[in-house]
């Protein structure tokens, strides 16, 4: 072999001696640790992005084009040998380590098991399902719609066209300039009318969503509407079915007045109070000292609602109503905060039945 050779050879020899020490020392250590954490460190120290390996295979640069693919192979061989060991010793450890940790431990089955805190339901669900229960007695069945809206559905088939006064009553999220969150559960109605013919009662629950936040009101909560279509519906009818659900909901001896009010979609239409169900008309702090409670709205429904469903009136007419879910519950089970209802705390909601 001539000098040349000679001096390109002994560097490869070099490099192949110092992995295969590296690999043997790796070995050794590997078998030496005592626990999975301390097998990892080594890891680290041998094959991590900074360790002895990666290290060695820098003399890769003062190799000879020949011998690098050479030097490459044996690198590979050296880290999966080390790899491969490096599993087997992290299986054994671990599996030690389980075994040391069920003989040092024990378990006392005769200790009680840890408790659990049931599930409540939610006031809005309580007073939703007994709604529905006593109105279904009367005939009435539940329908669900859309919490995205188009204007139409919202505001103009409920005769509130655009620029009209009354679309200022509601503070209104937009979705775009055609969509809306709903305001109310009206909508529900008017797909009702659209695909159902009379005579029809009905029910429509959901949430809905206005821009106001208060003691007392929530950018986001819940409705429940009824809806009477038949032949010669009128007022009393009106007035006997809310009767009904007053004294079935709140208790018998309560009593119940209509205001005058104004909707755009109901005419006539009222506000209704009813005896205030805490101090029984006495006066408290709920009612504001006055005995009467303001629980919902109602009316006849406004001609020119059937006209944009094209629901043949005068045959049919119908009456519809509707209630605030979350301030029927802060009226039946005397809460004092609305803002109380959307935060589902288990200390609240273990409060009710």
């Amino acid at each position: 072999m001539s000098t040349s050779q000679n001096s390109q050879a002994q560097p490869f020899a070099q490099a192949q001696e110092q992995l295969h020490r590296l690999k043997d020392s790796a070995l050794a250590d590997f078998k030496k640790a005592a626990t999975s954490k301390d097998l990892y460190e080594e890891k680290v120290k041998y094959m991590g992005k900074s360790g002895l390996l990666t290290e060695t295979m820098k003399v890769m640069a003062t190799l000879s084009k020949e011998d690098r693919p050479v030097f490459g192979k044996v690198v590979n061989e050296v880290k999966e040998a080390l790899e491969s060991a490096y599993a087997l010793a992290e299986s054994d450890l671990k599996s030690q380590e389980i075994h040391d940790q069920m003989a040092r431990e024990t378990l006392d089955l005769t200790l009680p098991g840890a408790g659990m805190t049931p599930g409540r339901q939610h006031p809005v669900g309580l007073v939703t399902q007994e709604i529905v229960r006593i109105l279904a007695r009367l005939g009435y069945s539940l329908r669900m719609g859309p919490q995205i809206e188009s204007d139409f559905y919202n505001f103009e088939a409920l005769n509130m066209p655009k620029d009209h006064p009354a679309r200022d009553m509601q503070d209104t999220f937009f979705v775009d300039s055609n969509h809306v969150m709903r305001t109310h559960t009206s909508p529900i109605q008017i797909h009702c009318l659209e695909k159902e013919k009379p005579p029809l009662r009905i029910l429509g629950t959901g949430a809905v969503f206005r821009c106001d936040s208060d003691v007392s009101h929530l950018p986001h909560f819940h409705q429940i509407e009824g809806m009477c279509v038949d032949e010669k519906v009128s007022m009393a009818d009106l007035k006997g079915t809310i009767q009904f659900f007053v004294r079935e909901f709140f208790g018998s001896g309560l009593k119940v007045r209509f205001r005058p009010s104004f909707f755009p979609f109901t005419e006539p239409s009222a506000e209704v109070d009813c005896t205030c169900p805490i101090c029984k008309g006495r006066g408290c702090a709920l009612c504001k000292h006055s005995g009467w409670i303001e629980i919902g709205g109602c009316g006849l429904i406004n001609p020119k609602v059937f006209q944009a469903c094209n629901v043949d009136y005068p045959k049919w007419t119908g009456f519809a109503f509707g209630f605030g879910i979350e301030r029927m519950g802060i009226i039946k089970f005397g809460i004092d905060d609305i803002r109380l209802m959307p935060e589902n705390d288990l200390r609240f909601l273990s409060q009710f039945p």
